[in-house]
């Protein structure tokens, strides 16, 4: 057997056994101790409510009314007074269209949409303009984020509570409850989950 001949099979042998090593037996292993360890993470961190999945606690969602024609491609979505909302988003929490709007702050068109978003929140939740927080106007970077600020979430209270007849003291207390705080305990800020907050809210009797 040829010198040629024995390295090309010792190079196919090599080749076969971390096949097996890193193709097969490696991702079986860390896929196990995912499902044993971290079985909910490793599955998408899904929210179930009464049996039923209702979406991610790391991606965010829209509450909006059910539209009065759905087959209108033009009929704009109207938020539903009912939950807390999220933050704004450039893809509307498609997970298909994850991004951002690639606008610069000196951007027109940014601060036209700022302006009109505060205006729109401040009517919707009967607060004073200039008390709308910036998150509120603003999309995240993933466009999917799920957490708004506490003063976001605070400033939602009475609105939701006068939708659903319940005292604003239960729905703050629901705020502290799922405040998450800084990151390592010193990255960004604290925030809310709204989709982890509008599943309690749904389970409030």
């Amino acid at each position: 057997m040829s010198t040629l001949l024995r390295t090309h099979l010792t190079a196919l042998r090599m080749l076969l056994v971390m096949t097996v090593i890193l193709g097969l037996a490696y991702p079986l292993f860390v896929t196990g101790v995912s499902q044993v360890a971290f079985a909910g993470k490793a599955n998408g961190s899904i929210v179930t409510s009464d049996g039923r999945e209702i979406g991610s606690s790391l991606l965010g969602q829209t509450y909006d009314l059910p539209k009065k024609n759905p087959g209108d491609p033009n009929e704009q979505a109207q938020p539903d007074p009912k939950w807390f909302q999220p933050r704004p988003s450039a893809g509307s929490y498609d997970p298909k269209a994850s991004g951002a709007s690639n606008l610069g702050p000196d951007s027109e068109d940014l601060l036209k949409a700022v302006r009109e978003r505060r205006a729109a929140i401040a009517a919707f939740d009967g607060v004073d303009p200039a008390s709308v927080p910036v998150d509120a106007v603003t999309a995240s970077g993933s466009g999917l984020d799920p957490h708004i600020s506490v003063a976001y979430a605070k400033e939602q209270v009475d609105r939701v509570a006068k939708a659903r007849n319940v005292p604003a003291e239960q729905l703050n207390q629901l705020i502290d409850k799922y405040t998450e705080g800084r990151s390592l305990g010193f990255l960004g800020q604290a925030g809310v989950n709204v989709v982890l907050l509008n599943k309690a809210l749904s389970e409030t009797k």
